[in-house]
Formats: C-alpha cells, sequence, structure tokens
C-alpha cells in the first residue's frame, strides 16, 4: 500500500508537470519574436527536411502547396517522443486536442484543394492511475471531428490487423492476457489494431490522379496475384485482383516489420516505446492518393519513414520534425534513398 501511494504521488505530479509545460508553451507561442521557427534544415532538390515545431515550419510554406499528407500524430498523454514543452504528446488530452486543432487549420491551408490526409492512428488505452477506469479512449474519433470541424470532408478508413499475442507482450494489457478469462471475463477485449484515417480537403482536384492501365505492382505480403498484367484497363486483370485486396475495410496484408530501423534514434529521454508507421502502409497510400513528382508532407516525419517511402517511389518529400535525435536519423535515411536506384518498388 505505501508503495501505491508513492506511486500515486509520482504520477500526480507528472501530469501537473506537463501541464505546467504545456503553458509555458503556450507563453511562448504567445512571445512571437522569442519563438524559433527552424532550428536547422537539409533541403535538397528532392527533399527538405526541418527541425522545429511542425506548425511554426508550416507558418512558412506556400498555401495550396502540398500534393498529400501522411503521418502518425503524437497520441495523446501515450507515447512520449520527447521532453519538449513543444511535443504535442507532453499535453494533457484537453490542451492536446485544442493544440491539435491550431496544427489542423495549418494543415489545411497547405493542403491543394480537393487532396487527401491520411492519418495513421489507433485506440487509446485508458488506465486506472492515469484516467480513473479501465477501458478504451476513441482517439481516431476525436481527432476525425477535428478536422471536420477546420473544414476536411471524411473520404474513407482503413483497419489494419495486428497480432493480438504481440500487442499483450508489447503492453501487458490486462483485458488482453489468458488468465483474466480465468479470473473475470468481463473485463477482457479485443486488441487494439491501427487505422488509416482518411480526409480531403474541400475543392476541386485540378491534378487528376490516374492510373491508366491499374496497378503493376502488389504491396504487401501475400503472393503476387497470378493473373496476367497489363494491357488496357479492362484487360489488366492482375490489377483488378489488386485492387480488390487494397479496396478492403481490413488489410491483413501489412507485413509488420517492414519498418525503418527505430533503434538508432532513440536515446535516454525516450519515456516510451515510439510507434513506427510500416512502409507497406506508406507505398500503398502513395500508390492510391498520388502521381509521381507530387509533394507528400510529413509534419511529424520521425526518423523520415513517410519519405523514404516517398523518394523511393519517385515524389518529393517536406519533413518535419521536433525530436534532434529523430531529425538526424530522418536526414540519414533520405540521404541513403536518395542515392539508390529504384523500379518500381524494387532495388535495381
Amino acid at each position: 500500500m505505501a508503495l501505491k501511494k508513492i506511486q500515486d504521488e509520482v504520477d500526480f505530479y507528472e501530469q501537473r508537470l506537463k501541464e505546467a509545460e504545456s503553458k509555458l508553451y503556450e507563453y511562448y507561442c504567445s512571445q512571437k519574436k522569442d519563438v524559433v521557427k527552424v532550428i536547422d534544415q537539409e533541403i535538397t532538390d528532392r527533399w527538405s527536411m526541418y527541425h522545429g515545431d511542425c506548425i511554426e515550419v508550416m507558418k512558412g510554406l506556400p498555401s495550396n502547396l502540398i500534393h498529400y499528407s501522411i503521418f502518425s500524430p503524437p497520441f495523446s498523454s501515450l507515447f512520449t517522443y520527447s521532453n519538449s514543452i513543444r511535443d504535442m504528446g507532453n499535453s494533457t488530452d484537453g490542451e492536446f486536442y485544442d493544440h491539435f486543432e491550431y496544427f489542423i487549420e495549418e494543415l489545411y491551408r497547405v493542403l491543394m484543394p480537393g487532396r487527401l490526409v491520411s492519418i495513421h492512428c489507433s485506440d487509446i488505452p485508458a488506465m486506472k492511475e492515469r484516467d480513473g477506469y479501465i477501458g478504451l479512449k476513441d482517439f481516431p474519433g476525436k481527432i476525425l471531428r477535428l478536422f471536420e470541424n477546420v473544414g476536411f470532408i471524411y473520404h474513407s478508413k482503413v483497419m489494419i490487423w495486428k497480432d493480438p499475442l504481440v500487442e499483450v507482450t508489447r503492453t501487458k494489457a490486462i483485458g488482453l492476457m489468458h488468465k483474466q478469462i480465468v479470473k473475470d471475463s468481463s473485463m477482457c477485449r479485443n486488441g487494439t489494431p491501427d487505422y488509416i484515417i482518411t480526409i480531403r480537403k474541400t475543392g476541386v482536384n485540378k491534378e487528376l490522379i490516374s492510373h491508366k492501365n491499374g496497378f503493376e505492382y502488389y504491396i504487401g505480403e501475400r503472393e503476387e496475384p497470378k493473373q496476367k498484367r497489363g494491357g488496357s484497363n479492362l484487360t489488366n486483370k492482375y490489377s483488378h485482383h489488386v485492387w480488390q485486396r487494397y479496396a478492403s475495410s481490413v488489410w491483413f496484408d501489412i507485413r509488420q516489420g517492414n519498418t525503418l530501423n527505430v533503434k538508432q534514434a532513440r536515446d535516454k529521454e525516450d519515456e516510451r516505446h515510439i510507434c513506427p508507421l510500416q512502409l507497406d502502409v506508406i507505398a500503398r497510400c502513395l500508390e492510391l492518393w498520388t502521381n509521381e513528382g507530387d509533394i507528400v508532407l510529413s509534419p511529424f516525419a520521425g526518423i523520415g519513414s513517410e519519405g523514404y517511402g516517398a523518394l523511393k517511389m519517385r515524389r518529393k518529400f517536406i519533413g518535419i520534425e521536433l525530436k534532434k535525435s529523430y531529425y538526424d536519423v530522418a536526414v540519414k535515411n533520405l540521404y541513403l534513398v536518395s542515392k539508390t536506384k529504384y523500379k518500381g518498388f524494387g532495388l535495381v
């Protein structure tokens, strides 16, 4: 009991510290002359990577510049990426959604009319010591409503299957443990999948995304369709079968381990694990919703996964990252992929 009381006190003061840091961040934002817009940057003819606060950096981008944006947002109070007071993940739930809405408004401005944004997210576990109860919080639903409030149109949502055994091993969630079946199955629950929520800016898309002969490649862990590829839209049966997989409301065939290496970007100040976006997911979204040469934005770029995929598929990329160790690794990854020649989705 004494140990639990001490832990409760630690949790209480940690929460108060986060609230104080958030208020300090708001004060810094109000003192515009003291705000540093870009801490560091690396710019080439194919990609730009900025170290700084995404809202401040995006203010320097022209309106209607971006063809597509894909990213994993900082999950409110769940994943801690840095100890910076500018990190939205260091906010309470209410403060997080207030800050995130400012971000959405800026994203709406820089996106081209009729073009899309894809958000990689999942439900957030509610914890007794933090939230007062055990359950789930509808993080995807809350951020979708924020995007709609700013003026975006809800376009689509796809579920990405994850192995519940891997989840329980990583999170130690009571609801996924087999022993809970024996004790009291009223507290048992399903695993939490990832989602890709896609929204669209109002207006007409003036640069059509046309796959004239359908799909020529399949991205995923299943065996490739055996049907003949190539030819016209009508004769390319290979493309029809690829589309059936992509059009599914659940993507069962994402290679969960197909991610960039995050270990090299971690440092001693990382409080919890980070959440990498699978390269298969990025490639599918880019194939569906961009053309070659389009500008792809990741405002929470991490170690550069979205940029890695974009450059590999002959798109251009703008990335923004607040945490220095992630920014440094992202720059290395972008230089690496820029020096490699690709044909389709495989190495030449």
